[in-house]
């Protein structure tokens, strides 16, 4: 009998994106364990400080973060860390991104704006990334070069498409970055040796 304890490795992926994209959904989806949330009921303070154009039916939002865990093999845990989406707390996405792997950008095509804080702030930390498309109700409308084009990123920069609703959707987006992450770091490597 083996009895040598197998302690998974623990990577941390980062769940980004404007107001009401869908992480916290992502996170809800995709975690085997109830996902920890601090969600608040949106009140008349956001007026005129939150845009809520193109979501008007939201009635919550994310106040520090969306965590969550989904065990990859007995060898790979990934931890979930979604972030506020509101500029009044992107203070918190420097401690939230301490460490991080890699990260997913969550975006809207209704309101593709609200993505570019977030490329721009994993550009700048030089943490590698993936865009999903969040589909909302399976309406795509358009296409993944489209989206390249209007977010002007490397062409290097995995673009998906997903419907953050769904488990094995969300679980694509997750397969995306580990492997896009992991290819980066293998191109880093031998830079780092010279």
């Amino acid at each position: 009998m083996n009895d040598t304890l197998t302690v998974p490795t623990s990577l941390k992926i980062v769940v980004a994106g404007g107001f009401g994209v869908g992480k916290t959904t992502m996170v809800n989806s995709v975690s085997e364990i109830p996902p920890l949330r601090t969600e608040e009921v949106l009140t008349e303070a956001s007026v005129g400080v939150d845009d809520m154009q193109g979501i008007e039916g939201k009635e919550t939002t994310t106040v520090a973060l969306d965590f969550g865990r989904i065990t990859i093999n007995p060898q790979v845990v990934l931890y979930l860390f979604g972030t506020p989406g509101q500029n009044r707390f992107w203070f918190m996405w420097d401690e939230l991104a301490h460490g991080a792997l890699g990260a997913i950008v969550l975006v809207d095509t209704r309101r593709l704006d609200s993505s570019f804080p977030s490329i721009d702030f994993f550009e700048r930390r030089d943490i590698p990334f993936v865009v999903a498309v969040n589909g909302f109700d399976g309406a795509w409308d358009h296409t993944v070069d489209e989206v390249r084009q209007a977010l002007d990123i490397e062409p290097t920069v995995p673009v998906v498409k997903c419907d953050a609703r769904t488990r094995e959707s969300s679980k694509g987006v997750l397969v995306e970055l580990v492997q896009y992450t992991m290819a980066q770091l293998e191109q880093r490597a031998p830079a780092r040796q010279s």
